[in-house]
């Protein structure tokens, strides 16, 4: 078993690899003028871990050209890690004549692989569209490790639909755990504030899943200040920080990602969890 992976999962392969036992092969990657994209992968007569974020888009189309070189040399198995899954988000269609996103990426990464593993998907219906065995993991014990080194005592989620991620988090660290709520008090205002909880004096880690812009973890970090928390931490799965999200992620006092897109920001790291993954799919391919 080999690790080969794709220019937007370089530090993550080769990290999997070290956790794994297995060797890395990073593979030669070149970007034409007008913007198409060469592969090449060195010869290899085993079965292959590929690692492959599929963000930006340009990461989607090496992926399905890495998937082919290694059929083309002669693969017989492929497990495709894909540790952020792009185009998650649009998984039903809200109007008539709309494409479902997560479902034509499923579809086309299931073609060149022999199992899929993923992490904290956007949602879950996406592994129902793969014909192929999956394994879905969570980014949950690293983070905790992560939040723990930071003496958090409280674990929060930014909205209700975030609870139970918080929920798992707190519980391997032994923490207190609840979400945001927002009460609207009026026309014009509205109070964000724990359901249950008070952070007053506290250290506190808000977790999610992404963070695209970082305006909801700038709005909850300014809610728990004024409620007295004593500093504020912010995690998450999938670190995208476009437009002005770095920004925004000053109202904490710290924050960090895990690997599964690579930024400077990615201070935890998945490949530990990605490693026990690939042993238990490759029990089920045998």
């Amino acid at each position: 078993m080999k690790v080969v992976a794709g220019s937007a999962s370089f530090i993550l392969g080769e990290r999997v690899a070290k956790e794994g036992g297995w060797e890395f092969i990073k593979p030669d990657i070149k970007k034409f003028p007008d913007g198409e994209i060469y592969v090449r992968v060195p010869e290899i007569d085993e079965d292959v871990i590929l690692v492959q974020t599929t963000y930006p888009n340009d990461k989607i189309i090496e992926l399905f050209l890495l998937q082919d070189a290694l059929r083309e040399m002669g693969v017989k198995k492929i497990i495709t890690v894909v540790p952020y899954f792009g185009y998650s988000r649009q998984d039903k269609i809200f109007n008539s004549g709309e494409a479902i996103s997560a479902r034509a990426m499923a579809r086309h990464i299931a073609l060149n692989a022999d199992a899929v593993i993923s992490i904290d998907l956007h949602t879950l219906s996406i592994l129902s569209w793969f014909d192929i065995p999956t394994v879905h993991l969570h980014a949950t014990v690293p983070i905790s490790k992560y939040l723990s080194s930071k003496n958090v005592e409280v674990v929060i989620s930014p909205d209700k639909g975030g609870y139970e991620r918080a929920k798992l988090v707190a519980e391997k660290m032994d923490a207190e755990f609840d979400y945001l709520e927002k009460t609207r008090l009026s026309g014009t205002d509205v109070v964000i504030k724990p359901k249950n909880l008070d952070v007053d004096g506290k250290i506190v880690g808000i977790v999610d899943d992404i963070i695209s812009t970082g305006g909801t973890i700038a709005r909850a970090s300014e809610q728990l200040r004024n409620q007295g928390a004593k500093k504020i931490y912010a995690v998450c799965t999938h670190g995208l920080f476009i437009n002005n999200a770095i920004e925004n992620m000053k109202k904490t006092d710290d924050f960090a990602s895990t690997d599964t897109i690579e930024t400077p920001y990615s201070n935890i790291t998945v490949a530990e969890i990605i490693a026990r993954g690939i042993e238990e799919i490759m029990e089920n391919l045998k």
